[in-house]
């Protein structure tokens, strides 16, 4: 049985830092997941995105990683899936990334990715949590040392696996003020792209500050003033892109990965079918069924999207948030990477005409409950539930799940029109409300 773990989250140990996430913790959390290697001398690169905290939580993971006997390779600010890359191109025994991907600058985490560029296992997080609760074991210190290159290396790996021509297509770029700020547009210019790059300067303070995927709105307004063909969000971290079509709408994660299954499918480059999680809208399920390709789902996160693909043996899936993943560049979302996939797709042709899906409106409501787990038993709940979805059968669907970490209950909707989908949303939310509340 697995152990549970109390410090990592479904993307590693995030918080906010100097108070969750202090110094300690990271020196901590180094020293801990080196002494679960079993190399004689772990190898371990540090990435970071552009958060003021950065620095500091570098500086004390590099220490523990030399306490414990490894050697730490800073690579400085790059995004989440170039350490995915490097750690596999360069032959290291982890990869260590310190970033909060898309939430505010106070916040920041540390997440880890195996010898092949995968996410941590469940198990592998338990182990570390068991040894941080056991102490440090007395070893040889190893080094700390920069490590020169690294962005290069994730540059050619890009220009390698995506050799577009891009030339006369001009591309906004939103970098959130992230990880992303300088390679993103470095491949689109290599590549030929005409950039119009957005979110750019850091200062610490402003990653995903009004800016970068989860604040479109700048970014559209960008795209059409500036006759931009199309636009990339990026996330802090660069593990997430949406989009923007010259008309100036947003798409999000499901219409990017039905523009990708589609074209894929139709070279006989799609290796199996689609996986996605359950936050997928109606309307991608509906258009994959009507294009032949199969769709695997799972609960809510990158690291299940993943561990399906691979025991299907599939390549492409992600989620509705930008999480994109093609396993046969990496085993985890790379924005950039979707971007230039969403381009060779694209053939020239705008966005806003691309065939993808059609989205089907949707309505969420939180519901505040006094015990966010009695969900599980509300009989009376589910069985409200199972009414609606009888009465959507074939034309939409009901998701409802509790909050990961807040005393509520997620209701959520999908139907033809967005009348209907708040009244039935409203309706569940009331027997919610009425059994748990």
């Amino acid at each position: 049985m697995t152990r549970e773990r109390k410090l990592f989250g479904t993307d590693g140990v995030r918080g906010e830092a100097g108070t969750f996430l202090t110094a300690e913790l990271a020196l901590a959390l180094g020293r801990a997941t080196t002494a679960s290697l079993e190399s004689p001398r772990p190898q371990v690169l540090i990435v970071r995105d552009t958060r003021e905290s950065g620095p500091m939580l570098e500086a004390a993971l590099a220490a523990g990683v030399a306490e414990a006997g490894g050697d730490a390779l800073l690579g400085g600010v790059l995004p989440t899936p170039a350490a995915a890359i490097l750690v596999r191109r360069l032959g290291l025994d982890l990869a260590a990334v310190v970033s909060a991907s898309h939430n505010p600058y106070r916040d920041n985490g540390i997440k880890f990715f195996s010898a092949n560029g995968t996410k941590l296992p469940d198990d592998a997080e338990a182990r570390i949590e068991a040894l941080l609760e056991a102490g440090p074991k007395p070893a040889d210190s190893g080094h700390v040392r920069e490590l020169n290159g690294g962005a290069e290396d994730y540059l050619r790996a890009l220009e390698a696996a995506f050799p577009l021509e891009l030339s006369g297509i001009k591309v906004a770029l939103d970098c959130a003020n992230g990880a992303t700020h300088r390679v993103a547009p470095a491949i689109f210019e290599r590549l030929g792209a005409e950039v119009e790059a957005v979110a750019v300067e850091p200062d610490g303070r402003n990653i995903n500050d009004g800016c970068g995927s989860t604040h479109l709105d700048n970014l559209a307004a960008h795209v059409v003033s500036s006759g931009a063909a199309i636009g990339f969000a990026f996330d802090g971290d660069g593990d997430r892109v949406l989009a923007v079509g010259g008309d100036g709408r947003f798409h999000d994660g499901d219409e990017l990965i039905a523009l990708l299954a589609r074209g894929q499918a139709a070279r006989g480059e799609l290796a199996g079918g689609v996986a996605v999680t359950v936050m997928s809208n109606y309307g991608f399920h509906r258009a994959m069924e009507a294009a032949g390709i199969e769709v695997a789902v799972t609960k809510v996160g990158d690291r299940y999207v993943l561990d399906e693909l691979r025991e299907r043996g599939w390549a492409l899936g992600g989620e509705q948030s930008g999480h994109i993943i093609d396993t046969r560049f990496a085993a985890t979302g790379d924005g950039i990477a979707a971007a230039l996939m969403t381009m060779r797709e694209l053939e020239g042709k705008d966005l806003a005409v691309a065939e993808t899906m059609e989205k089907l409106p949707q309505k969420l409501v939180n519901v505040e409950v006094a015990d966010r787990e009695a969900i599980a038993g509300a009989a009376a709940v589910w069985e409200a539930v199972e009414r609606e979805e009888a009465g959507l059968e074939g034309r939409g669907r009901v998701l409802l799940r509790a909050s990961g970490t807040e005393p509520l209950v997620r209701v959520m909707v999908e139907a033809p029109s967005i009348a209907e989908a708040e009244a039935i949303c409203e309706r569940l939310a009331g027997v919610v409300r009425q059994e748990l509340g």
